[in-house]
């Protein structure tokens, strides 16, 4: 008669492994429209929560600084935030990865290469309009330079932060998912696009190139890996544009102390009231920005 297995052999799988294999199924049974259902009713009440516990947080702050707390976007942003992570605990367990925010995706160094692209994408071709004289310095009443653009930064940062994950974040990966990642860029950039609908001044040419910066964005995700980065480069295109050179972002002004950067040539190469951004230089360089980024990701690592 064989002798009987060891006990070991017989004991049930551990409560972890279990857990896992319940978790693939529920991936596997939740489809991507309902996973999307969930998040954008998460996200929906985090808004709503978000916008009345923030402008309360909010009050104090700007008594005690004599700044105004951008309250609308802050609240839009940790609203998304919210979204996601009840998305995540819900219906997709591995979604931080998925969107590209887990701890694999966060390195200054990757952050620090998309703020560089999205520096250059904008600056150098600014650099060039004001080389021939289609932008042109002005100067204005003097003010705090280092204030003006922290102040800018408090503003600007959490202004792409929603951005982002509104339009590559949850969405952009469960596109990817499904129907793979030019499908997915192409959609969530015409969207981006269309979201800038409302800014005062918009054009067919500013949505087109705002809808090409979504394409360059989405780009960034891809090829890095990396949310963060995309935020990163998305901050450094604002900066460059609000901070230095002081000039309309998509359409709206900032704090300009001591200079500010005027329209001296075609609206269809500087973007006129739009700033830059919304000029045909400005596609030129960010498509010069993804054709490095595409290089280089296809540039074999030694």
């Amino acid at each position: 008669m064989p002798f009987p297995r060891k006990w070991g052999d017989a004991t049930p799988p551990p409560a972890a492994a279990l857990a896992r294999d319940v978790r693939s199924k529920s991936e596997v049974t939740v489809s991507p429209g309902w996973r999307f259902a969930v998040f954008a009713l998460a996200s929906s009440v985090g808004v709503l929560g978000s916008r009345i516990l923030v402008p309360l947080l909010a009050a104090p702050l700007e008594v005690a600084t004599g700044l105004r707390f951008p309250s609308y976007v802050v609240s839009i942003s940790l609203g998304m935030l919210v979204g996601h992570w009840w998305t995540f605990r819900q219906a997709q367990p591995d979604g931080w990865h998925l969107v590209a925010l887990d701890r694999a995706a966060f390195s200054w160094r990757t952050i620090a290469g998309g703020a560089a692209l999205g520096a250059a994408a904008i600056g150098l071709p600014s650099l060039v309009l004001l080389a021939i004289g289609w932008l042109r310095l002005e100067p204005t009443p003097s003010g705090d330079l280092w204030r003006s653009a922290l102040v800018a930064l408090g503003l600007l940062i959490p202004a792409a932060l929603w951005e982002e994950l509104v339009a590559r974040g949850y969405l952009l990966a469960l596109l990817r998912e499904r129907f793979g990642a030019r499908v997915a860029i192409a959609v969530t950039s015409v969207g981006f696009g269309l979201m800038h609908l409302e800014n005062v001044g918009a054009t067919v040419q500013s949505i087109a190139l705002v809808t090409l910066a979504g394409v360059f964005l989405g780009s960034i995700v891809v090829a890095m890996r990396s949310l963060y980065a995309a935020c990163a480069a998305h901050v450094a295109w604002n900066f460059v544009m609000a901070g230095v050179m002081h000039t309309s972002v998509s359409g709206i002004g900032l704090d300009s102390p001591n200079y500010r950067t005027i329209d001296a040539g075609p609206d269809w190469a500087t973007g006129g009231r739009w700033g830059p951004e919304a000029g045909l230089f400005a596609g030129v360089g960010m498509v010069l920005a993804m054709y490095f980024l595409l290089r280089r990701r296809s540039r074999p690592r030694s």
